[in-house]
């Protein structure tokens, strides 16, 4: 899958015209980015979920604009053909001014081909300013991990009539803003496809049943290696922290009984060399004496 034509933005309003469906996948590194590309994955996300997967945090709000431009890096290295749409983190887009400065230096250090916000409504301004810049931005509804703390929690959204008609204001107010797509996440498959069907531009969903052009989950969680917690949406196709585990055990295991490394992992030495280098020790030995 390495020659393939990757993607492009005209690419993606055609797939939504068409009614097409794309897969995404969110990583964070180069080894993930380069299975996806191999895989032929459409589109790579990187999220700045990986602020929980790969550093650990407890939610998505300590990464910085240099953290993501690194992760953004180190996936278009090894997914140059994949198209690659990059977060931007808490706190980079709070103000028109704000936003239009990070996300110019997001799109020129990184190698992303759009940028993702998590505005509504209130953030038209915001969405205006950075389209106008000449930024591919993308916006966000639903549930907004940015917003974790005024939801209460990693919570489905969209769960009355009048916060389902919520979601879909806000959604034509970010395509009305300028944005080029936006995420649907967690909600109803009836109210992410009312979402869907009320703006032109790309689509992409988590955790909205089929609503959208592309499906999107996040890579550490489809692979298993994840596992602290488990979104109801999210299917594990793989079992890697288990994999992991028993490896590292075993690994542990053999280096405390000494049977590794053994000679298949050891390098040798040809017999008459070993001679002379013993031979080379004892006169060096002998003279330093």
């Amino acid at each position: 899958m390495s020659d393939r034509k990757k993607l492009t933005l005209p690419d993606l309003r055609a797939k939504k015209a068409e009614g097409a469906q794309l897969s995404m996948v969110a990583v964070g590194e180069a080894m993930s980015a380069a299975w996806a590309e191999r895989a032929g994955v459409d589109i790579i996300g990187v999220g700045d979920s990986l602020g929980m997967t790969l550093h650990g945090h407890e939610n998505t709000l300590a990464i910085t604009v240099d953290q993501m431009i690194m992760h953004c890096q180190a996936v278009r290295r090894s997914a140059p053909n994949t198209f690659t749409i990059m977060s931007m983190p808490y706190g980079s887009y709070a103000t028109p001014d704000v936003a239009v400065s990070n996300a110019l230096k997001m799109m020129k250090e990184s190698g992303a081909d759009a940028l993702k916000l998590q505005m509504g409504k209130e953030g038209v301004p915001v969405i205006r300013a950075v389209a106008d810049a000449g930024v591919p931005i993308m916006s966000h509804v639903g549930l907004l991990p940015h917003k974790v703390h005024l939801m209460g929690g990693f919570k489905m959204q969209g769960r009355t009539a009048e916060a389902a008609l919520e979601i879909v204001e806000n959604a034509k107010a970010i395509e009305a803003a300028g944005a080029i797509g936006l995420e649907i996440e967690a909600m109803p498959y009836v109210v992410g496809k009312a979402v869907d069907e009320a703006v032109s531009i790309f689509t992409f969903s988590i955790g909205a049943g089929a609503a959208g052009t592309c499906q999107l989950l996040n890579g550490y969680d489809l692979l298993g290696a994840f596992d602290s917690f488990k979104p109801k949406f999210a299917k594990r196709y793989a079992n890697m922290a288990e994999i992991a585990t028993n490896a590292f055990a075993d690994f542990t295991d053999e280096v405390r009984s000494g049977t590794f490394p053994d000679d298949e992992h050891s390098y040798q030495m040809k017999q008459e060399e070993i001679e002379r280098f013993e031979a080379l020790l004892k006169g060096r030995t002998i003279h330093e004496g």
